[in-house]
């Protein structure tokens, strides 16, 4: 009898033990029952209200993403629209800084162009053995002679018939007035009296216009003297040192930019040397051709404007109009109608060669821009920075041209060569195509 009192002790606390043990799992299972309750009022709530109606039958107003009530045009607008704000910013800004700087920014652009021009014959003479200061030197010295030279002969040309031209030119007028009182036209002598007379008058209240922009002149004179001699230092800099330049230039650009960067730079130089040389070339013919031509019509100084034919060819499709215009007009005004009319047909001759002809052959795809792109950079660089600005404008544009194309391209095959192949499932489910397959289109 004494050992009945541990049994039941033992039996007693087995019995606690399955007692806890049953009220722990109560426990248990009815907190996992409120947490599924709770997710069945969440997903019942989301329910009602993405149907617009409560449990209890009651609409409920919810108001929706601002984002996703903007219609998804309007969006894109919205995005394309501060981003060409930010860009026409940048344009702007960039603009005044140049504006600010014309006359440096001018004086490197002619540097370059003037570059692209001598810099082969510096390579030529390098290969003879020449040292590279002394091939530079030459170069310079024998390039500046000679553009020296054509403007002396210019002035020289123009101060030695300056008087015969007055006459000629008052000779022409008169011929003129004569030839319009006997035209069909109906010109009286009253009405060619008074287109004189508004001419003086115009002449003579604009009198201190026309003295002020003489005083002007000089400022002019001197900032074209000051452009000349920067351009000059520009030009001996880039002959001597321009690989070295090209190379601190590239460490300039972002890391990862630089690769495409560095084989835009040799691509848009080949561009701009190919344009320089292509458009000398094509300004010789003309000038040479239209230049034979109004000397064999008698017409005055005709080597001054043959020369200004040639300036005039770097300023492409409006420079040869203007050139070929002052052509006709002194023609006009010194021998006559007849001249002036075969002085055109010259004129138009040799621009329809040069357009068809000269220009594909010479210059080639490399540098091809369209007429419509031509005349409107020609147009904007005139507005920015006058003649400066229409002379160096297409080769701008040629220049940006094959640069925005290579870096296309560069892009392209980048993207195509860190592309990842395809892996896991992807792998497996491709199949390659049968040898025999026609190619997609």
């Amino acid at each position: 009898m004494s050992r009945v009192p541990g049994w039941f002790g033992r039996i007693g606390a087995g019995l606690t033990e399955v007692g806890e043990r049953l009220d722990a799992r109560r426990a248990a299972a009815e907190k996992d029952d409120e947490i599924d309750k709770d997710e069945a009022v969440g997903t019942d709530s989301s329910s009602s209200s993405l149907s617009g109606s409560s449990p209890a039958g009651t609409v409920a107003h919810v108001r929706p993403d601002p984002a996703t009530a903007v219609p998804w045009g309007m969006r894109v607008a919205a995005e394309a629209g501060w981003r060409l704000l930010v860009l026409a910013g940048t344009v702007w800004v960039l603009m005044r800084v140049i504006s600010a700087v014309q006359l440096v920014v001018l004086a490197f652009v002619s540097a370059l162009l003037i570059t692209a021009l001598l810099q082969p014959t510096v390579a030529r003479l390098r290969r003879y053995g020449f040292p590279r200061g002394l091939a530079t030197a030459l170069t310079a010295i024998l390039g500046f002679v000679v553009m020296g030279l054509v403007g002396w002969f210019v002035v020289w040309q123009v101060m030695e018939n300056i008087n015969n031209l007055a006459d000629q030119i008052q000779d022409g007028i008169d011929e003129l007035q004569r030839w319009l009182l006997n035209s069909p036209f109906h010109v009286t002598e009253d009405q060619i009296k008074d287109i004189a007379k508004s001419l003086r008058e115009a002449v003579g209240a604009n009198t201190e216009e026309i003295t002020s922009a003489g005083l002007e002149g000089v400022t002019v004179i001197v900032e074209a003297l000051t452009g000349i001699l920067l351009t000059m230092f520009s030009t001996l800099f880039l002959l001597y040192d321009g690989k070295r330049i090209w190379e601190w230039t590239l460490k300039l650009v972002p890391a990862a930019a630089r690769p495409g960067v560095a084989g835009a730079g040799p691509r848009a130089w080949r561009t701009l040397t190919a344009y320089v040389r292509g458009t000398v070339i094509v300004a010789l013919i003309d000038a040479t051709f239209i230049g034979l031509g109004i000397f064999f019509l008698d017409v005055p100084m005709a080597v001054p404007l043959a020369v200004f034919i040639f300036l005039g060819a770097f300023i492409p499709l409006v420079g040869a109009v203007i050139s070929g215009a002052l052509a006709v007009v002194v023609a006009l005004v010194t021998q006559g109608v007849f001249t002036a009319v075969m002085t055109l047909a010259v004129v138009l001759a040799v621009q329809q060669i040069e357009g068809h002809i000269l220009q594909p052959f010479i210059l080639g795809r490399a540098v091809r821009v369209h007429p419509l792109a031509v005349v409107l950079s020609v147009a904007a660089g005139g507005m920015v920075a006058g003649i400066g600005g229409a002379v160096v404008a297409v080769p701008l544009v040629a220049v940006t041209n094959t640069v925005v194309g290579y870096l296309r391209s560069h892009s392209r095959e980048a993207a195509l060569r860190h592309s990842p192949g395809p892996h896991g499932s992807t792998a497996t489910s491709e199949t390659p195509p049968p040898t025999d397959a026609p190619p997609l289109v």
